[in-house]
């Protein structure tokens, strides 16, 4: 499954090279989009790479080749009403605890938690809402309410004892005290892993690493999206 921005960005590709024979440039890319950079461009590029959806041609500027389109497309693209990207990064079955009937040994289940992907500890990637895989956690790890797992990218939480190939529990939740750690969807449109803090009318998004700043943003720019609360290390 792609994110909007995603969608949004391969079937521009699609349909200017049926119209011109040749891919737009990273600019018109940027543009069309109503990103602020070109790097977000990049980023998704390499998601759809990474999907299988697009293909890179050696020895050739910008040259891009589609691969392969979405199921759901239908080749309306251009009567298809456009609307704002607004993801949530969790979709799916989400792990929940099992509550204990009566014959129960006492022992609980172990409870199966969805991997949802990755998420940027570090600077933010592109939000992820694909379910990859299941993994089974201990139920005692779990407090009540929805939960889902995300693979760790980055090293920019190091003293908070988060490294880069961890997996991290997260409990859905849309608010957060100052001082947890939080998955945050930055504009609607990247995510990361950061400790919140808030700052008058401002949030920061504050890295457990000195060689990275602190992000502060406006309110309207910030979203949360679940809290930390364990994390699973295989040695």
């Amino acid at each position: 499954m792609l994110t909007r921005k995603q969608h949004e960005l391969l079937m521009f590709i699609h349909e200017r090279l049926k119209e011109a024979g040749v891919p737009p440039s990273f600019e018109e890319m940027k543009e069309a989009l109503d990103l602020r950079s070109k790097s977000g461009i990049h980023r998704l590029i390499t998601a759809l790479e990474e999907r299988g959806f697009i293909r890179r041609l050696p020895h050739r500027a910008r040259a891009l080749e589609v691969v392969r389109l979405p199921e759901s497309y239908n080749g309306g693209l251009a009567s298809a009403p456009q609307r704002r990207f607004n993801p949530n990064i969790i979709e799916g079955s989400l792990g929940k605890i099992r509550p204990m009937a009566a014959g129960d040994t006492g022992r609980a289940e172990p409870a199966i938690v969805p991997v949802m992907g990755r998420i940027a500890a570090g600077v933010p990637i592109d939000a992820i809402q694909d379910h990859t895989h299941n993994i089974s956690v201990p139920a005692d790890m779990l407090s009540p309410g929805e939960h889902f797992a995300l693979e760790v990218k980055g090293d920019s939480m190091i003293e908070a004892g988060i490294l880069d190939g961890d997996t991290v529990l997260i409990r859905r939740a849309d608010q957060a005290n100052n001082g947890e750690i939080v998955v945050a969807l930055v504009d609607r449109e990247e995510a990361t892993l950061k400790r919140l803090r808030r700052k008058g009318d401002s949030i920061a998004l504050e890295a457990a690493n000195p060689a990275y700043e602190t992000r502060i943003f406006g309110p309207d720019r910030v979203k949360i999206q679940g809290k930390l609360i364990g994390l699973i290390r295989r040695y």
